[in-house]
């Protein structure tokens, strides 16, 4: 965590990654016309964020895009805000945010996220393509029904009820797993097209992996774009500790803590 903190310190990397909230996805001479300094000097922030794990960069044909990874963030917020106050404390600075400088809606929204995991791709993969370990680490605790081969459907569930609904476009074990993406959980992201999640794999020298995941393909700033930035941080960083630990850490919903 410290690299992170240390990341944050200096005023013109916590401008780039405001400027990659603001528009996701930008290349180098983008951000390099941001700032007043020099394109190596850029190049160089650029090289501690990534290394901190705040953005991720990907070569899209001939381009690199860099692209601001939210998880280190969501973990720093989760170790000192409680989980009741977290739907009160967003409230406050979204309220903060759009009184100040309105709202900036992306038109092509793609998120990226990393995280570095102890483990091995082949036991990453193996809880990825397992269903009965699904509840362990997803958001929500869903469950999933797969019929494992491309082509084949998948299905998100809470209870008995299907909220996100999907076709496995790509299996490469142990590298990659592509999926459409459809969700139901409420009417305003059912009447959205489906979108794509994408994971990648790569092993690291030792014993540990880089997990990167992409969720992209939303036809626009749609309702689904805007309400999955707050599951993948959590899914992610479950996944992180079952496989680091062997044990399930479940995070109860904030609006469940009032349930009573």
């Amino acid at each position: 965590m410290d690299d992170v903190f240390d990341a944050l310190a200096h005023p013109h990397r916590r401008f780039l990654l405001d400027s990659l909230f603001e528009q996701d996805g930008q290349t180098l001479g983008e951000l390099e016309r941001r700032l007043p300094v020099s394109r190596f000097a850029v190049m160089k922030q650029l090289r501690i964020l990534e290394a901190a794990g705040l953005i991720a960069s990907r070569k899209i044909g001939r381009e690199k895009r860099h692209y601001l990874n939210p998880v280190p963030i969501r973990q720093i917020s989760d170790r000192w805000i409680a989980r009741y106050a977290a739907p009160f404390v967003g409230a406050l600075v979204d309220l903060k945010s759009m009184a100040e400088q309105g709202s900036s809606p992306m038109t092509d929204p793609r998120h990226v996220y990393e995280i570095y995991i102890r483990a091995s791709a082949e036991a990453v993969w193996a809880i990825l393509t397992d269903d009965s370990k699904t509840p362990l680490y997803q958001h929500f605790d869903m469950t999933s029904r797969t019929d494992w081969r491309v082509g084949g459907a998948i299905e998100f569930f809470m209870g008995d009820r299907a909220v996100i609904v999907g076709e496995l476009l790509e299996l490469t074990p142990p590298s990659r797993l592509v999926m459409s993406f459809h969700a139901r959980w409420s009417p305003d992201v059912a009447q959205d097209q489906p979108s794509r999640v994408v994971w990648e794999i790569a092993p690291l020298a030792g014993e540990g992996c880089k997990v990167t995941l992409v969720h992209d393909g939303f036809g626009g700033d749609t309702a689904t774009s805007r309400q999955v930035g707050s599951g993948w941080p959590e899914t992610l960083s479950r996944l992180k500790t079952l496989l680091e630990t062997g044990k399930p850490f479940p995070i109860q919903p904030a609006y469940a803590a009032h349930a009573d």
